[in-house]
């Protein structure tokens, strides 16, 4: 299976062509703005590096969230855009999950992994996982100090908020792996899912409504 995933959900903008375990081609880049002009210029870039055109392609992915609003909006209306323009059945995955799963192996053995994403608010979102990457509930946005103390026992953080959890539990271990998705452990974890059937609809997984509220808009 080949798969073209894309990210834009957090702090970083990434495409990456994946076939069968191994990585095609992958430009991966932190920026906390800039996502809507660098996005489809790293598409272009890894499908000329593989030499591929859409036609060989088997589906789609993207990162759905928990993130910020409009990352999530342009990863989003990105893969959307090239889904239906070429037919190609489009994944979604999680940001907690992404980030998670990029964790070695070997720091997650015997610990809860808590991924922390920013929420640039006082909050954040959060989520814990098993050693073996299950879920042990939704992702969600909570207090930091709900956050620190989300996983009892040993536990490895993760995430571009990691530092923040951190610094309430200088027990635990930070992990290692980048604190944002990469689109070629999205394009893994979608080719996952999507053969045993798991794989979420490419739906804004939204924590909170957006800062802004639009002129004339009625109050929610």
């Amino acid at each position: 299976m080949i798969v073209l995933a894309l990210d834009t959900a957090t702090s970083a903008c990434s495409a990456a062509l994946w076939r069968d375990g191994a990585i095609l081609a992958r430009r991966l880049a932190p920026m906390a703005r800039g996502q809507s002009e660098a996005l489809l210029p790293m598409v272009a870039a890894v499908m000329a590096e593989a030499g591929l055109g859409f036609g060989g392609l088997d589906l789609l992915a993207v990162t759905v969230g928990p993130g910020t609003f409009t990352g999530i909006r342009i990863g989003l209306a990105a893969a959307r855009g090239l889904a239906l323009a070429s037919g190609l059945p489009l994944a979604g995955i999680t940001t907690p999950e992404a980030v998670a799963a990029a964790i070695p192996a070997a720091e997650r053995a015997g610990r809860t992994v808590v991924v922390a994403i920013e929420s640039k608010r006082e909050d954040l979102w959060a989520q814990a996982f098993t050693a073996d990457l299950a879920p042990l509930g939704p992702p969600a946005a909570m207090a930091l100090a709900a956050a620190a103390a989300l996983a009892p026992g040993d536990v490895v953080v993760a995430g571009d908020a990691a530092d923040r959890v951190l610094a309430l539990r200088p027990d635990a271990l930070a992990a290692t792996a980048p604190g944002w998705p990469d689109a070629a452990g999205v394009a893994e974890l979608a080719a996952r899912h999507w053969a045993a059937g798991t794989a979420l609809p490419p739906d804004p997984l939204y924590l909170r409504p957006a800062d802004v509220t639009l002129a004339g808009a009625a109050p929610r």
